[in-house]
């Protein structure tokens, strides 16, 4: 067997791998569908009860109503998202189902006509899938994140809208007791306020819209904002020069590979962090983590020790050595490295992309070399350019 026939085996396990994977959304779907429905029976039942309230009723039971009536509208507007998203993800999978069933037939075709792709491009690994493929399902991965992305922004995201503006209806109607009801209610449109706030913030995480609008520099400088907010950590950015558009898919692959790799720094919860743009030639990202060392107090030993007793002197260079092994355990404490994984996974994927990426400073520093596209570095000979 062919190192091309075994990669198309391989593809096309991997592409039956996703059967079971679409069975259980299809599952998931169904349970959400029948819990939207019980949801929306039971809000159009609390919402007839609530118009049909009598004069007799009292402030409390009209403020229970229209609480029930804004809780409910609430699950059933995340049930409705929850349902948005499923079938997004099992139009994603299948379309990535598709996409690695179709190179696996083209693999075989190749192989079937005597070329093998695997061995005219030198491939020792036959476990090693060739760039193209790797490309392939990092575009497929993109998409699915991007349909998430829309399905979040267009689903959840409007119908939290609606439940706020919901609230404030309800709270309009019910005057009865207005200090009571006013505080209720008011509560109620806050919660709701910081939900809608935690699903924007997730569609940015996700996939954020913004890098489609206005490119990579808005990107990350929200992206740096953000996280720096929600980890407490001050991080710095910078961008020198004039910022250009690259393809779409490098654009994805830059700003993700920094924020995940920025994520997995601000978890070592270092004291500070940087990001800097520097565009020239070739764009140059530097991610930098830093921990200020510990204190180690000086040495109290005055220079020079020639004349002392053999003894005295084997102390003070005992000392000397113990301060030196203490300074260079709090410079070692306080480096900020990222997990091996993680390095791995990003050194990966920058590879497949045709980037540069190096680990500098103990691990305290990545720095991402990208061609901008149109440039001199882009248009020159790769092998003149590689170190």
């Amino acid at each position: 067997m062919t190192p091309s026939s075994r990669l198309a085996d391989q593809l096309e396990a991997e592409a039956a791998q996703f059967d079971r994977e679409v069975q259980e959304i299809d599952l998931l779907a169904t349970q959400a569908k029948t819990e939207a429905g019980h949801q929306g029976t039971r809000r159009a039942a609390a919402a007839d009860k609530l118009a049909k309230l009598g004069e007799s009723a009292t402030a409390r039971e009209a403020l229970d109503l229209a609480t029930q009536v804004v809780t409910l509208t609430r699950r059933a507007a995340l049930m409705d998202a929850q349902l948005e998203i499923l079938e997004a993800k099992k139009r994603s999978t299948v379309r990535l189902q598709e996409a690695i069933r179709d190179a696996a037939a083209r693999v075989r075709e190749l192989a079937s006509g005597g070329v093998d792709p695997a061995a005219s491009a030198g491939a020792e690994d036959d476990a090693v899938i060739p760039p193209a493929i790797s490309r392939l399902v990092l575009t497929a991965q993109e998409d699915l994140r991007r349909e998430i992305a829309r399905a979040m922004h267009d689903g959840p995201a409007q119908s939290l809208t609606n439940i706020v503006l919901q609230a404030e209806i309800v709270e309009r109607l019910v005057q009865r007791d207005p200090k009571l009801a006013a505080s209720e209610v008011g509560q109620l449109v806050a919660m709701v306020q910081q939900t809608l706030e935690a699903t924007k913030t997730f569609i940015f995480d996700v996939r954020p819209m913004v890098l489609d609008d206005l490119g990579l520099v808005p990107t990350l400088r929200r992206s740096t904002r953000d996280r720096g907010r929600r980890a407490g950590v001050a991080v710095e950015f910078e961008s020198i020069g004039v910022d250009r558009r690259f393809p779409v898919e490098l654009e994805s692959g830059l700003f993700r590979i920094l924020d995940e790799a920025l994520a997995a720094y601000l978890a070592a919860r270092p004291d500070r962090a940087s990001l800097a743009l520097d565009w020239g030639d070739v764009l140059t990202l530097t991610l930098r983590a830093e921990r200020t060392p510990a204190t180690v107090p000086a040495l109290d030993i005055p220079e020079g020790g020639d004349a002392l007793p053999p003894a005295l002197a084997s102390m003070v260079a005992d000392r000397r050595a113990q301060h030196l092994e203490a300074v260079e355990a709090a410079q070692s404490a306080a480096a900020v490295q990222l997990p091996a994984r993680v390095l791995r996974e990003l050194t990966q994927r920058a590879t497949t992309l045709g980037l540069t990426l190096d680990v500098l400073e103990d691990g305290g520093c990545l720095r991402l070399s990208a061609p901008i596209p149109g440039s001199a570095a882009d248009t020159a000979d790769p092998d003149a350019t590689t170190g």
